[in-house]
């Protein structure tokens, strides 16, 4: 090994071609030093409770979800605003050099450190910013301890020819995270402890800021009009005030590290640089799950690492009134709790790779918790303990989850318990529940909706304006409620049980199906039996009656659908939920919040829906590599928008700019779960059971 130059120390990170994390986000100063390409590309840390930490490369706040601590109240939810951002002043060989960035109202840019950041990228999903001083290199990381509402941000001298000192200026506040903080600005009292602070908002919890060393003084300065662009985009409130509130000073000598930290916790342990090591641990334990693979296949590609840690960021803890623990998953970042559908679409892809069968038991026992009247939760509020139960096919896809998980682990201890709540859901289904959900015994497909009611996927609503109803009988619901029954029967032979009734109803339900095809426009009608009659709109949802295990469409009609979604709906990074030949398609998605509902389903593009179009397409013909060549530029993806992970939305014609959450559950889950079952180095089945009419 080559002897270190006197005054330097080697990096604190590995060099590629060492590093245990997978190589895919690193930007240089080409993206780094441009402040519309540093500023649109945005980190995010998660603490596995629903707290979590966020900002831009750049290091502007340009959202209002954009802090330090988001910490979790009550995980998964209560999520409160409490540390916004340190601002970072370094003295080094006679420079003082500020390296923090703010936007201000009336566009003033002031300081301006972007220009001194070398370099940004991910190990695991921790950022790393790299700045240059003169001949001397810092090193600043930030993640979150797991299970706790504590950040820590990291600084580690990695070269220089003498000591560095750091000024640390951290800017806190304490409002509900969907909030801005302008007059209404809150109190606090401060009280000092070993090398930091302990502030108490009025009527909010105690925190704790404190550092590895140095010294801190005591601020209390209010600074005004932080400029919020993305929310001025979303026809928002788009600035906000936050407080000073303390400055610490830390000398740092070369080769040396300090390690600053916010906590809720009543007594943290104190900021060290080994901090870092729990989370280190619990991200390269998860890719070890995925890296061992047969001799005979190949490696894991670092694109497919990198979201398996995406989708970690997901699943959180979710405590049970019997106070057992649960879990859930996190719809999305930074605005979505757990929801429902989500959950249920979300946890085979999230869970079944990596092997985390426990955590797929628990979230299915968790919502299993929770089941009502034939419904499983759509949603958790932020605020009460009441869940909201607004959708028709959450329970459905629970079956389908239930299924992927047992074909999985052959559990059949677990299937024993959650098959009579299963049978008990679809019981309430078929007998008639709220919200107008039943099955029509004339046919036996099954009917949702009434007026103000929005109760499938396509679920935007603005004040009484439901802009996509689909009262009727949707054609993804009936698929999945064809594709239920006949899982129940697989199941019910599993546990030795008759699977005649089921089966029995899943062939009336096939029979009456064909009224979905829609011979002279050659693809499915959306929804059959609405207040209007039957629904032909262009719409993704038909993709379903392929994906799914088993269709009920013959192959010809399977294999239309899979073109007709290909020619008119598939872009890049997901499907239009409404064709461009409609009258009411939506080019782009923005605006204020009538507008992006108004778009939601009209056009914009939704990248979950990429992953059953895969397995749809790879069903139809069959050729694996044509299939995975779809999912390619969501590779490109984790360099833009949410660095490392995958977002929610897509503008529906180009460049399909992505919009809405920076990460999103169902897009990183399904963009694996398809990866996964047909890659060779992917561990999960092929949907090769199907029941086609020839």
């Amino acid at each position: 090994m080559a002897p270190t130059p006197k005054g330097t120390i080697r990096s604190a990170s590995p060099s590629k071609g060492t590093t245990p994390w997978p190589q895919v986000v690193d930007f240089g100063r080409e993206m780094c030093g441009d402040l519309n390409t540093a500023e649109r590309r945005e980190w995010l840390v998660t603490n596995g409770i629903g707290g979590f930490a966020s900002g831009t490369v750049a290091g502007s706040l340009t959202r209002r979800y954009h802090g330090l601590l988001i910490a979790a109240l009550k995980p998964p939810l209560e999520r409160t605003f409490l540390v916004s951002t340190l601002d970072e002043t370094v003295e080094y060989q006679g420079q003082i050099v500020q390296l923090s960035t703010n936007h201000w109202q009336g566009g003033v840019i002031a300081p301006t450190g972007f220009v001194y950041l070398e370099r940004f990228h991910l190990e695991g999903t921790t950022p790393v910013w790299t700045f240059a001083v003169a001949d001397g290199q810092l090193e600043k990381r930030i993640w979150m301890e797991p299970g706790e509402n504590t950040t820590y941000v990291s600084y580690a001298l990695v070269r220089s020819i003498e000591p560095l000192r750091l000024r640390l200026r951290a800017f806190i506040n304490h409002r509900e995270y969907h909030g801005t903080t302008l007059d209404n600005r809150p109190e606090f009292s401060t009280t000092s402890i070993r090398n930091g602070l302990r502030i108490l908002p009025t009527g909010g919890p105690p925190f704790i800021l404190s550092a590895s060393g140095g010294s801190v003084e005591v601020a209390g300065t209010w600074y005004h009009n932080y400029d919020l662009s993305l929310e001025r985009e979303r026809g928002l409130p788009d600035r906000e005030h936050h407080l000073h509130i303390g400055t610490w000073v830390i000398d740092i000598k070369p080769g040396e590290e300090i390690t600053w930290m916010a906590s809720t916790n009543p007594q943290p342990s104190q900021p060290t640089a080994s901090a870092i090591q729990s989370r280190r641990k619990h991200e390269q334990a998860l890719l070890a799950t995925r890296r061992t693979t047969k001799k005979s296949t190949p490696p894991l590609p670092d694109w497919i690492q990198q979201l398996t840690l995406a989708g970690d960021q997901f699943i959180a803890s979710r405590p049970l009134a019997s106070n057992d623990r649960g879990h859930t998953i996190i719809a999305g970042y930074h605005w979505f709790g757990d929801w429902g559908r989500d959950t249920m679409i979300s946890l085979p892809g999230l869970t079944l790779p990596t092997k985390r069968f426990d955590i797929a038991r628990s979230i299915l026992s968790t919502f299993a918790h929770y089941a009502k009247q034939g419904m499983l939760p759509n949603r958790f509020p932020d605020a009460g303990e009441e869940p909201e139960y607004n959708t028709v096919d959450a329970t459905l896809w629970s079956v389908e989850a239930v299924r992927q998980y047992f074909e999985a682990t052959r559990d059949r201890t677990f299937l024993k318990t959650i098959f009579p709540v299963l049978l008990d859901m679809l019981a309430w289904y078929r007998k008639g529940t709220r919200f107008g959900i039943g099955m029509d015994p004339a046919d036996h497909l099954l009917y949702a909706g009434e007026p103000g009611m929005q109760l499938t996927w396509m679920d935007a609503k603005v004040g009484d304006w439901v802009v996509t109803p689909r009262i009727g009988k949707p054609i993804e619901i009936n698929a999945l409620w064809y594709h239920a029954w006949l899982t129940m029967g697989q199941l019910a032979k599993a546990l030795n049980k008759s699977d005649e009734e089921f089966l029995q109803l899943a062939k009336a339900i096939q029979i009456s199906f064909k009224r979905f095809w829609h011979e002279p426009l050659h693809r499915c009608y959306d929804v059959l039996d609405g207040p209007h009659g039957h629904d032909p709109a262009p719409r993704p949802n038909q993709v379903f009656a392929v994906s799914l295990p088993h269709s009920p469409l013959t192959d010809k009609q399977q294999r239309a659908v899979v073109d007709y979604c290909a020619q008119h709906l598939y872009t890049s990074y997901g499907l239009r939920s409404l064709g461009p030949e409609d009258p009411q398609f939506v080019e782009r998605y923005g605006g204020d919040i009538r507008k992006r509902d108004g778009a939601y389903h009209q056009g914009t593009v939704w990248g979950w829906l990429l992953g059953p179009f895969v397995l749809a397409h790879y069903r139809v013909y069959r050729n694996p590599d044509a299939a995975l060549s779809y999912l390619e530029p969501m590779a490109h993806q984790l360099n833009d928008y949410g660095l490392g992970t995958l977002g929610e939305i897509f503008d529906g014609q180009p460049p399909f700019a992505p919009k809405g959450c920076i990460a999103q559950a169902w897009t990183v889950a399904e963009v694996l779960r398809a990866w996964h079952v047909i890659h060779p180095s992917g561990n999960m089945k092929s949907p090769n059971k199907h029941s086609p009419q020839k």
